[in-house]
């Protein structure tokens, strides 16, 4: 019957998933409470495994819908492993975080993230030529004397009044909260991130109107282009993974609303643990590179190299994991490896 199911059309694969989802949802189950099978469950376990490893060879050879492969390869790969029974060691588990769990959430939500870094910036801009080209919105900002003192000695001392040490803790620090209120508010369906990132680009555009303004352009760019590049693309990242999940909640599609938004919680914790390193990436070049006595060209250059480095990492291994059927929801990541 299931050959018969298959044999063409969109119609037919539809008739299949049908037919088969209660095996493979009762396979999901037992997978999820391998540590307390009973011997009767054990031996539906690997039965449930033979038909759902045939059920994925059939979809393979007769369908193109790469959404149910790559969901039945992650299933019957997690099957195997719990019919094998060898724990991974934590060094696995590492190394999948970072070149699966992480990445493929990134990956996956570039729309939203790219979408907040053009809203962001367009925020920013129009902001910053309306302070540079009013100056009764410049007076309005702060006095002359404080404006002077602003774009000729606080903006770039701010990059080297601390030890570099304890000036990156702080921007980590600072960035973390950043980002992690962007995280936190997905709990409230994303509505108030776009506020937080209106706010940090409203205060980009004021500033950058006022050294713009008084012909600082150069310091200015110099001094935010080295590590802001990573840091605003990893609070763009936070911001988008948590309006996404938002999204995910009012439009759930065709699963039911609660499944969606677990899923997506936990794919979010991925972004929220990732974000920790691209964020402490961040803090160094800021500490060490931004205020130091390189060339302009030389900061600008290690700033943009950061970067590009991120987005190569971000679309290599979120593209190959996203093929494959990943979606970074920690719940299905592997705690064993297959040994047969």
């Amino acid at each position: 019957m299931n050959a018969t199911l298959l044999k063409s059309g969109h119609v037919d694969v539809d008739a299949f998933v049908l037919a088969n989802r209660p095996a493979w949802d009762r396979l999901e189950h037992l997978v999820k409470k391998r540590r307390r099978l009973t011997g009767a469950e054990v031996d539906e376990l690997v039965d449930l495994y033979q038909r759902v490893s045939t059920h994925l060879s059939m979809v393979r050879s007769a369908s193109t819908d790469q959404v149910l492969v790559g969901k039945l390869s992650g299933l019957v790969a997690r099957a195997r492993a719990a019919v094998s029974g060898a724990h991974a060691p934590l060094w696995q588990e590492f190394v999948r975080f970072w070149t699966v769990s992480f990445p493929v959430v990134a990956y996956r939500s570039w729309r939203w993230w790219l979408g907040s870094g053009v809203a962001f910036f367009a925020v920013a801009v129009v902001i910053g030529v309306w302070v540079a080209t009013h100056p009764e919105v410049q007076a309005a900002v702060g006095t002359p004397a404080e404006i002077d003192q602003l774009v000729n000695n606080d903006f770039a001392d701010y990059y080297s009044e601390h030890p570099a040490g304890s000036f990156a803790l702080q921007v980590w620090v600072n960035n973390a909260w950043v980002a992690a209120q962007c995280i936190g508010f997905s709990i409230l369906l994303g509505i108030p991130i776009p506020y937080v990132l209106f706010q940090n680009s409203a205060n980009l555009g004021v500033i950058g109107g006022l050294m713009f303004s008084a012909d600082k352009a150069d310091v200015f760019l110099g001094l935010l282009t080295p590590h802001g590049l990573i840091e605003l693309t990893a609070v763009f990242l936070a911001a988008g993974a948590g309006m996404r999940l938002g999204w995910s909640v009012v439009s759930p599609g065709d699963r039911p609303r609660t499944q969606v938004l677990a899923e997506q919680g936990r794919a979010v914790i991925s972004v929220a643990v990732g974000l920790v390193a691209v964020l402490l990436i961040a803090g160094v070049i800021e500490a060490f590179v931004t205020p130091s006595s390189l060339p302009t060209w030389a900061r600008i250059g290690i700033g943009v190299a950061a970067e590009a480095a991120f987005l190569a990492y971000v679309v290599h291994f979120g593209r190959k994991a996203a093929r494959a059927g990943e979606t970074g929801d920690i719940d299905n990541a592997p705690d064993v490896v297959p040994t047969g």
